[in-house]
């Protein structure tokens, strides 16, 4: 699939993978790339897991990821699902035995190794628990946690032995007919996932999930991450994404959608377009933007806004967004609409009004959407 602009450069050529089903969401084919995040919480305090998937889902995830690790958090994953607004992924490492409960409670999708969880028996009953609940597999391998045959053969973690290691998982699920499936190949390195992402994007028709494993805080992991999956996506490659940030879930769901909308590949809620700020500026930029984030943060109608402190770039900005603030001088700016200069405003009065100007907006694309 492509997404085709008026200006070429723009186009990204979205590479062709098969579709497979996460509950209700569609992930691989023409889907639109989700988005997910995990819980951090203690999957057995149900209330305060559910809490983070309801935030994470306000903030814009299709998918969440829950970790089970024992039996008491495949019990407490049944009521999580019940209660969640979007699909789960039940995290499964080695007992095989929490597959087939997570299946059995609900999940959409289990994120397993089948390699990992035992012999070929039992690699069987996760596949028929999985066929029997309707629920996809997440095959995902982690640079940190490559098999030892392949670290005796290569010699450490690369990208080579990423996608051995996924293509032999994949092999697995395909030997027991199992095929609704979609697959990571994850390292805190950049360089070694985006490698890893490119040699298997050509060596199976499986969707992709992509990720940036340990990234770090939210700085430092935001910029890993906008790197790493950034290019990937303008490559065409990634059906599906998580940015693992040492942070609130939901800055992780706001990061991959920011790196979606940047590449126009996902659109949104308020695009912000606003100047770093000098000594031109007519108002506090900054602290003006801040504030905008915040009390725009509830529309989910995508529309753009430019926010930019003087005459300079203010004009062309807002030229290209549905509404625009240009800083100009005595306490005044301009307020632009549909890329016209429209009326001042003062700049006392001028969050609330941009606020108001938005809301306006959202509601009057969101009619036109509805007809």
């Amino acid at each position: 699939m492509s997404i085709n602009h008026i200006r070429p450069w723009r186009t990204i050529e979205r590479r062709k993978s098969r579709q497979i089903m996460v509950g209700n969401v569609p992930v691989g084919g023409d889907a639109p790339i989700s988005v997910q995040t995990m819980t951090n919480t203690l999957t057995t305090d149900v209330a305060a897991t559910v809490a983070q998937v309801q935030a994470a889902a306000e903030a814009g995830a299709d998918i969440v990821r829950i970790s089970v690790p024992d039996e008491a958090s495949s019990k407490a994953l049944k009521d999580i699902v019940k209660e969640s607004p979007v699909p789960i992924v039940a995290d499964i490492h080695f007992h095989y035995k929490r597959g087939i409960e997570a299946a059995e409670a609900g999940a959409a999708c289990l994120r397993i190794n089948p390699g990992n969880i035992g012999d070929a028996t039992r690699v069987a009953e996760v596949v028929n628990a999985a066929k029997d609940h309707n629920c996809s597999i997440r095959i995902g391998v982690n640079a940190g946690s490559l098999e030892k045959h392949l670290l005796d053969k290569y010699g450490e973690p690369c990208p080579d032995a990423m996608v051995e290691s996924g293509l032999e998982h994949i092999r697995i699920l395909q030997d027991h007919d199992f095929h609704e499936f979609k697959i990571s190949v994850k390292a805190s390195d950049v360089f070694m996932s985006a490698a890893a992402y490119q040699i298997l994007s050509e060596a199976t028709d499986a969707p992709i999930h992509l990720g940036i494993t340990e990234a770090g805080g939210l700085t430092s992991g935001t910029i890993k991450s906008s790197i790493g999956l950034g290019q990937l996506l303008w490559m065409g490659i990634g059906d599906t994404l998580r940015v693992s940030l040492s942070a609130d879930p939901v800055e992780e769901v706001k990061v991959g959608y920011e790196i979606l909308k940047s590449l126009g590949l996902r659109h949104r809620g308020v695009n912000i377009i606003s100047c770093p700020s000098c000594a031109r500026q007519g108002f506090d930029v900054i602290k003006t933007v801040e504030t905008l984030e915040d009390r725009l943060a509830h529309i989910k109608t995508p529309m753009s806004l430019s926010i930019i402190g003087c005459v300079v770039n203010g004009p062309g900005e807002a030229l290209m967004t549905d509404v625009g603030f240009t800083g100009g001088g005595a306490g005044a700016g301009m307020v632009y609409l549909a890329g016209k200069a429209s009326h001042k405003m003062s700049n006392d009065a001028m969050v609330d009004h941009i606020v108001e100007q938005v809301e306006q907006k959202a509601a009057e694309l969101e009619a036109a959407a509805d007809t």
